[in-house]
């Protein structure tokens, strides 16, 4: 068995790893179906998913776990193959062969569960899963207002971890399997460590908005500093048995925004924009195409941590 301190430590650098994953949906086809649902309300999904699932579990504890992990085997794989072909970041065009990947994982996760690489496999799954509702969330919600959503989601993660509301329905849930062996999918477990779906899914939001609303290098940025703080909230294990690991991510979002004194709408343009914009041909007075230099400034920006498995 891989010892907790070396487990916990791999899924706080997963979860750092995901908020690089989500690509911002800013054109394209996909892009305007999903601003036609553009509403401050998408804000309280991140909240609304941490006090959902305990007021769901509290009510049918067993009938709710059981559910949840086949949904996660249906949802997560589909997710995962969205996030490879379509929604993950990438410097070129989406590529849908890619998604076919999820084949291989999937298969692995199932082969040999428990082992270290399917456990891999399913955490790497999981993960992508979280990287595409981030970058759907983030495309239908006003990025202050999704902000607010991932802070209000970490403060309802650390009064239920702190009441001792969400410790029964967690076992419950990391407890459930699928029938026929089939990989868990409902939480990401590594060696003798577990955190939770949640954890993941408001990490992948995190990415997402960053990449919307501010553009790729604070994304990157925002990725370093969520390993960081959550590797350093892991030691706080040495006293508790149970953290809320949305934490670390909510601070990161709080560091960011105070350094870019807050969000912007679109994300400033990368280098490979600006570069073509200052090259654009314009028409001269003889007709002929000359070298414009006047291209556009970028846009200034404003200013639950995992469980030990029972």
């Amino acid at each position: 068995m891989i010892p907790f301190s070396v487990s916990i430590a791999v899924l706080s650098l997963a979860q750092g790893a995901v908020v690089t994953v989500p690509r911002a949906l800013t054109g394209g086809p996909p892009a305007r179906k999903l601003a036609r649902l553009r509403s401050r309300r998408w804000a309280l999904v991140p909240p609304a998913a941490v006090i959902g699932f305990v007021l769901i579990a509290s009510l049918a504890e067993r009938a709710s776990a059981d559910g949840l992990t086949y949904l996660a085997l249906i949802a997560v794989p589909v997710l995962a193959a969205l996030a490879l072909g379509w929604l993950a970041w990438d410097a070129g065009p989406p590529r849908p062969t890619r998604a076919l990947l999820t084949i291989p994982l999937f298969a692995l996760a199932w082969a040999d569960r428990g082992a270290v690489p399917a456990e891999a496999a399913a955490l790497i799954l999981t993960a992508l899963s979280c990287a595409a509702l981030g970058a759907m969330l983030a495309a239908v919600t006003p990025p202050r207002w999704l902000a607010a959503g991932i802070v209000a989601m970490a403060v309802a993660d650390t009064a239920l971890v702190a009441s001792d509301l969400l410790q029964k329905p967690n076992n419950a849930l990391n407890a459930a399997h699928p029938a026929a062996g089939l990989p868990q999918l409902q939480s990401a477990a590594f060696g003798s460590a577990v955190m939770g779906y949640g954890d993941l899914f408001v990490a992948g939001v995190l990415g997402a908005l960053l990449a919307t609303a501010m553009g790729r290098r604070p994304q990157l940025h925002g990725a370093l500093l969520t390993a960081l703080l959550a590797l350093c909230f892991d030691l706080l294990f040495f006293f508790v048995d149970e953290l809320p690991a949305t934490v670390p991510v909510a601070l990161t979002l709080l560091a960011l925004m105070a350094r870019q004194r807050g969000l912007t709408q679109t994300p400033p343009p990368t280098r490979r924009e600006e570069a073509r914009s200052q090259t654009r041909p314009v028409e001269g007075a003889g007709g002929r195409g000359e070298s414009s230099r006047s291209g556009s400034a970028p846009a200034q920006p404003p200013a639950a941590r995992a469980r030990a498995s029972p």
